[in-house]
This record gives structure tokens, sequence and C-alpha cells, in this order.
């Protein structure tokens, strides 16, 4: 299904977003504090981007799934790549979340 593909590319453009958002939220925190405030809640909203697009994904493979069996295994194989890939990078962006929390 190429809306997966497509919506997958989204996820990832989102993230990247994120992490670089919040990389600049750390690097000016000190200097430029409500700048880095800004550069933390743009994080946040792309961090929501990429949640509201998840659930389309996953919507749009129980669909599938109800109406015509199981998705074709390459297509599933490729997600579940992406996806693991996707946490793993979210799970950064969320961990540079908590170090901007905690500095001071």
């Amino acid at each position: 299904m190429k809306i997966i593909k497509v919506m997958s590319e989204d996820i990832e453009r989102e993230l990247d977003l994120a992490e670089d958002c919040i990389k600049k939220a750390v690097q000016y925190k000190s200097e430029f504090p409500d700048v880095a405030r800004a550069y933390d809640n743009l994080c946040t909203t792309h961090l929501n981007s990429i949640k509201v697009l998840h659930d389309q994904v996953v919507s749009i493979i129980n669909k599938y799934r109800s109406e015509k069996g199981e998705p074709p295994a390459p297509m599933m194989a490729i997600y579940e790549y992406l996806h693991e890939r996707q946490i793993n990078k979210t799970v950064g962006v969320r961990n540079l979340q908590e170090v901007y929390k905690q500095m001071m």
C-alpha cells in the first residue's frame, strides 16, 4: 500500500524535525531560555503529529486485515523495520527532552 509508504516518509520527516528542535532547545536553554522553550514546544508538536500519523497507519492496516486478511508479508516486514527505527529515534528524542527538562 503506497499510502503507508507516504505516511512513513512523513513520520520520518516529523522525527527529524522533532530531533532538530530538541537539540536546539538543549543548546540554547541557558543563553536563550524563551527560544529554547519554543523549540521544546515545537518538538512536542512534531511528536504529536507523529502519533496522529501512526494512528492512521495502524487504522489502515487493521482495516485491511478486517476486509482482506493479513497484509502481504513483504509489506509488513518493511513496515515493521521502519516502525522499529522510528520507535528507536523517538526514544532518543524523548531522552533529549528529559535532558532539556533537567537542565538548570
